[in-house]
């Protein structure tokens, strides 16, 4: 198909289930080609990790495979659908690759891109190759299926990914520290992220966000949330605990919840659900350095009301801020600029996100580098056309 579409120099747009179709600047498009038939897992081998899956396989089927034998996606990948007016669930395992978004285990297991292994694929010029293989030290040269992952579908069309998977933790428990401060709580959370004790979610909600919280031991607090995920053997869960609360003393006692409730409440920023998605707002996020984060949110709420909770301990903010003809990028981008990182719009009306720059705008030496690796894969420009950037 896409090799007879080539000849005819028809633009391509690039879909799975249409989970994220509703992100990113909208393609320029004569047909629109979706791997939504390309579903089922083509190997997997529990004792080895690995598992291989055709791109348009959902990743809750993947999922309940793995669950089965007591495994998961170890980075959490996070489903954007419900954020974005999309159907929930109808994110695919290929697009979690194209988009490389990654959940709040990230801080422990490393983003979807660490977890790839290898990668068919269709290239613009409709030519089949593959990248990778089955196991860690698969590559010689350059590493084109990582390279792939994160470039929403503009230089290939995946057919199928191998991934690492990995053993679900035996226990769980959740630390929540009432009442923080921005500022106090991105510190706190830097302060156990520097311990030994394998934190493996490190997330600062406000209390806006907090009343929306659907765990039971939550509701009500009325107070913003900081909250540190352990998750270990159950031999050593009361012991790293312990430890953590004493490290933290000075920021209070914390809420304590259990396995199930642990697991409930983190299930919950897989796909924003705390956030107050609305036509009237739109949704941001922004990569930075923790210790800028708040800095960034203050900067911009000089200028408006937002809604922002920070994940990764910091590193990683989700921003909400009322709808404008720019969705406030200006703002955004203003205050991203002076302390360092990258802001990329989610949410917006389709005019908009046509209208500004949608991701993070490109330096003269990285756009003539990209427009370099476009050309290389797809010379003719026709897969995702204007996605990711206005002119290419």
């Amino acid at each position: 198909m896409i090799a007879r579409l080539a000849r005819e120099k028809r633009g391509i747009e690039v879909v799975g289930h249409g989970a994220l179709r509703n992100t990113g600047r909208v393609a320029k498009a004569d047909v629109v080609l979706t791997t939504s038939g390309l579903k089922g897992v083509t190997l997997y081998e529990p004792t080895e990790l690995v598992m291989s899956a055709r791109s348009g396989t959902p990743v809750y089927e993947i999922e309940a495979i793995l669950a089965a034998r007591g495994q998961m996606l170890s980075f959490e990948p996070v489903d954007l659908g419900p954020a974005t007016g999309a159907p929930g669930g109808a994110l695919s395992i290929g697009g979690v690759f194209a988009t490389n978004f990654s959940g709040s285990r990230r801080i422990s297991a490393g983003s979807a891109r660490d977890n790839l292994l290898g990668v068919r694929a269709v290239n613009g010029r409709g030519e089949l190759f593959k990248s990778g293989g089955r196991v860690m030290k698969n590559v010689a040269g350059l590493d084109v299926a990582r390279g792939l992952t994160g470039s929403w579908g503009t230089l290939a069309v995946m057919t199928e990914v191998t991934f690492k998977v990995a053993p679900l933790p035996q226990t769980m428990q959740t630390l929540a520290f009432v009442g923080l401060p921005d500022d106090l709580a991105i510190e706190a959370l830097n302060i156990a992220m520097a311990t030994p004790l394998e934190i493996s979610g490190a997330v600062h909600l406000p209390k806006n966000c907090v009343d929306r919280l659907k765990v039971p031991k939550l509701k009500g607090v009325g107070q913003s949330l900081t909250l540190l995920r352990l998750e270990t053997f159950a031999t050593s869960i009361d012991e790293r605990r312990e430890k953590l609360k004493a490290a933290l003393k000075v920021y209070g006692k914390p809420i304590e919840l259990d396995a199930e409730d642990t697991f409930s409440l983190w299930s919950e920023f897989r796909t924003l659900s705390m956030m107050p998605f609305s036509t009237e707002t739109s949704l941001w996020r922004i990569s930075t350095l923790p210790t800028k984060a708040p800095e960034i949110v203050a900067a911009i709420q000089k200028f408006m009301d937002v809604v922002a909770f920070y994940d990764w301990s910091g590193a990683l903010v989700w921003l909400e801020v009322p709808a404008a003809a720019d969705a406030g990028a200006a703002d955004v981008r203003r205050a991203v600029a002076v302390r360092g990182g990258h802001a990329t719009l989610i949410r917006a009306e389709p005019e908009i996100r046509n209208s500004v720059e949608v991701f993070e705008p490109l330096k003269p030496e990285i756009e003539r580098l990209t427009r370099g690796i476009k050309s290389a894969f797809d010379p003719s420009g026709l897969l995702n056309r204007g996605r990711m950037y206005a002119n290419f």
